[in-house]
């Protein structure tokens, strides 16, 4: 049975609690041919998901919100680190999709407290906020109909990588660059991982800012819900609500690659990542997800 905290679309593919496990969410490596020296640099070093409780110094274990167990995907304490997970599944048909799930995110409490930083603190914001780099929703799906490619993807940009915050969210304007994109000189071989350039991003229309709830303790923990929809017959993102913020995507246009994926035929996968813009640990939690297609 789906929990009434979500609200999917007619057919339920999954509901993720992670009470036991993983359910599917694995670590993402790049293409190789049996020898991971060839996988792209970008994608050499994503760490994996975990379970975890939430455990913190001063309160124990915090715990999911509606459980014993989250999805953790932490980054390496290192400016550019990133850490991703990723759902493999196919479609039965080329239909409207729905993601929903709910999230939090915190930096590594120790850069909550830099030095200077109990002369500004005032017990109603964490200095540590600024420490928290972005996360990404992202898809990877290819038509059954057509055979066509597409990486929709959704983006919180919480900071600047001069460490000013942004607080906002994006749509990507370029294509994930492929192992053939790099091998051809069309993406630099170092470059970022869902788009060609660092900057190739733009604002959400009709207002991008959202300031989230970041507690006034790095081990105060509050879930945000998020519902993101995608169309795999239009190659589109449909909607995303987080919170109370509904935003239209439809007229937002998405990259397609110029080549035909039939052996990838009907691909559906779903990606998390969070990346750290600092050389402080990021981390993204999911409480619970739930996956749903109108077919």
């Amino acid at each position: 049975m789906t929990p009434r905290r979500f609200t999917p679309l007619g057919r339920v593919l999954c509901v993720d609690e992670f009470h036991t496990g993983l359910d599917g969410w694995c670590a993402l490596i790049g293409n190789h041919r049996g020898d991971t020296t060839q996988v792209q640099d970008r994608m050499a070093d994503l760490r994996p998901p975990h379970l975890s409780t939430l455990p913190f110094f001063d309160i124990g274990s915090h715990g999911s919100g509606f459980g014993g167990y989250a999805m953790k995907l932490m980054t390496r304490p290192r400016a550019g680190s990133c850490a991703m997970a990723i759902k493999r599944l196919t479609s039965v048909a080329d239909t409207t999709i729905r993601f929903e799930c709910y999230l939090a995110y915190k930096s590594d409490p120790a850069a909550s407290t830099p030095a200077g930083a109990d002369d500004e603190w005032d017990g109603n914001a964490d200095p540590g906020e600024a420490a928290f780099g972005e996360f990404v929703l992202s898809n990877d799906i290819v038509s059954l109909e057509r055979g066509t490619r597409a990486h929709c993807a959704i983006r919180y940009a919480n900071t600047h990588h001069d460490g000013s915050l942004v607080q906002r969210w994006e749509y990507k304007t370029s294509l994930q660059p492929t192992t053939k994109m790099v091998r051809a000189g069309l993406a630099p071989e170092n470059g970022p991982f869902h788009t060609v350039h660092g900057d190739d991003w733009r604002p959400l229309p009709g207002g991008a800012e959202q300031r989230l709830c970041y507690n006034e303790t790095a081990t105060k923990v509050n879930w945000h819900y998020l519902g993101w929809t995608f169309s795999s017959r239009t190659m589109r993102n449909v909607s995303l609500q987080v919170n109370d913020r509904i935003w239209d995507l439809s007229e937002v246009a998405v990259p397609t690659y110029p080549d035909s994926y039939t052996g990838l035929r009907g691909l559906l996968n779903f990606l998390v990542d969070v990346r750290t813009t600092t050389n402080s640990r990021n981390t993204l939690y999911l409480d619970s997800c739930c996956i749903s297609a109108d077919w």
